[in-house]
């Protein structure tokens, strides 16, 4: 698998634009994407009950298997929005459908930024006219920071592999900085891949690298309404059609993991005012879904976020938020590491200097493990430290 340059526009047969029509303060915030051929399309939505406008449009839409472009602005999240929020959503993907000479049924719409405000449409409008008209096969990277909002850089991936010996891409952009948790993570993500794949398969796809992914990622603990996942797949590598589980679809399957993984580490790297990237793995758990909750719990505590960004190796934060999981735990058998220094073996202490415990926390990264020596079923969460600027960038953004 080789690493490629470009993000969406790496695959072959899509352009992307971002360009800025208004809606924020200071830089772009108006993303397109479009396959210059229909493509396969799946999706995956944010459960919060409260739902953007945007979001309901773009889960009926993703139903089809088919689609052709994605319109995405930041600044404003076009959530709690009522009926004109709908109708706004609507003529989003009507305007860009008009520009691209499609059907407006093609076109999927997302928002992202501060809820409760409508959308300027006037803005809009004309905005999505000048990024139909900059639409570029290098226009990868200018969409991904068309979608950032409190993000301080661009998130984008892509790879080329092989099927059945044509060469096949998969290339993604990401935002998202805090208000971040599954399920989903309070994020975009847009994927985009040539390999010819049925939509179906497609959809099952997306939901296994998801999982492992931004469902496995949390920043602060909390959900948005507008957390949206989309995959467009233009079938133009060559490759035989993936219609059913084989190597193939393993191939296309690493891929695209590879790809979400990368961004989803991204998204917790730059998170609202961290320091510290964090990995939290649990392993030997009773199940996979005991060790989920041991691992998301451990990440979503602030006492833990708060010990991390003090590099504090108080490594009892640690055993406490998993003892109060839902995973099974016998606290005479768990081993703790920081990075590389085992810390606690069979529930007990090993004689470690605090220095010693504290040395991989002084590293932008770092990894938690936690053994619990009940089974085989293990589970990896993305989190972060929380810091004072977490605070004070959410004490001044106004939602």
């Amino acid at each position: 698998m080789r690493r490629l340059d470009g993000a969406v526009t790496a695959p072959k047969g899509f352009k992307a634009a971002g360009i800025r029509c208004g809606i924020k303060q200071q830089g772009p915030d108006l993303a397109l994407i479009f396959s210059e051929v229909p493509a396969a399309c799946a999706g995956m939505f944010t459960t919060n009950a409260v739902k953007a406008a945007p979001v309901l449009v773009s889960t009926e839409r993703v139903r089809s298997g088919c689609a052709q472009a994605v319109i995405a602005n930041s600044g404003n999240a076009n959530a709690c929005t009522g009926k004109r929020g709908l109708e706004d959503a609507l003529s989003m993907a009507e305007f860009a459908a008009r520009a691209l000479g499609l059907d407006a049924e093609e076109v999927l719409v997302c928002s992202t930024g501060i809820i409760g405000q409508f959308l300027p449409m006037d803005k809009i409008e004309f905005g999505i006219a000048e990024a139909a008209a900059a639409l570029s096969p290098q226009g990868g990277p200018d969409a991904a920071r068309a979608i950032m909002t409190t993000d301080t850089r661009p998130k984008t991936a892509a790879y080329e592999f092989e099927i059945d010996g044509a060469p096949v891409r998969v290339g993604g952009i990401a935002k998202g900085s805090g208000m971040i948790a599954p399920n989903l993570a309070t994020m975009f993500c847009f994927l985009t891949t040539d390999a010819a794949i049925e939509p179906y398969i497609l959809q099952d796809s997306l939901a296994q690298a998801v999982e492992a992914s931004f469902n496995s990622l949390t920043v602060d603990g909390d959900m948005s309404t507008n957390d949206t996942v989309i995959a467009l797949a233009n079938h133009i590598a060559g490759n035989r059609l993936i219609d059913s589980p084989g190597p193939a679809l393993d191939m296309f399957q690493s891929a695209l993991e590879t790809v979400t993984v990368e961004l989803a580490r991204e998204l917790a790297r730059d998170a609202e005012g961290a320091t510290k990237l964090v990995e939290v793995v649990v392993k030997n758990a009773a199940s996979y879904s005991d060790a989920r909750s041991a691992a998301m719990t451990i990440a979503n505590s602030l006492l833990v976020k708060t010990a991390i960004f003090g590099e504090d190796p108080n490594w009892g934060r640690v055993l406490a938020a998993a003892g109060r999981s839902e995973a099974a735990l016998d606290p005479t058998r768990v081993d703790l590491s920081f990075g590389d220094v085992k810390i606690v073996e069979n529930g007990s202490p090993l004689d470690v200097s605090s220095e010693e415990a504290r040395r991989p926390m002084l590293e932008p990264e770092m990894v938690i493990t936690l053994d619990l020596k009940l089974g085989e079923s293990s589970a990896r969460v993305f989190t972060c430290d929380i810091s004072y600027d977490y605070v004070k960038i959410n004490a001044e953004y106004h939602t």
